[in-house]
């Protein structure tokens, strides 16, 4: 059963404001999860949970979420992805624009990346 993206849309706005306790005019498309919706990295879990039990789909979290990456030696140098990394995180997270990140590849800004949009774009892509 396929969802048209406003219905995707729509639960995915259901399951961030029950996860995070915000408003619903709060969680607008290009609203980031962690810098305008202030989720925390516990947070990302119960939302994947909420997610998973909404669309009826399971989500390896290291798609949304690519830690791995983000933590491994071979494409972090000093607090900053490198360009292998980059090239990593494209292919895993293809429902991301990482345009931005990559002019800056901070790890600690890559949790500001993700918006509400990528997020619906990524269920989307599993539905």
């Amino acid at each position: 059963m396929g969802y048209s993206s406003e219905e995707v849309y729509g639960k995915v706005q259901e399951v961030l404001e029950a996860a995070l306790g915000v408003d619903d005019d709060e969680v607008a498309p290009g609203a980031t999860l962690v810098g305008d919706l202030g989720a925390e990295s516990i947070d990302f879990l119960d939302i994947v949970f909420k997610l998973e039990e909404s669309f009826g789909i399971e989500i390896p979290r290291s798609e949304l979420f690519p830690e791995d990456i983000l933590t491994s030696a071979e494409f972090v140098s000093d607090g900053r992805v490198t360009p292998a990394g980059v090239v990593q995180l494209k292919e895993r997270m293809p429902f991301a624009d990482l345009s931005k990140f990559e002019t800056n590849p901070l790890v600690q800004d890559f949790g500001n990346l993700l918006t509400v949009n990528d997020l619906c774009r990524f269920i989307e892509s599993k539905v």
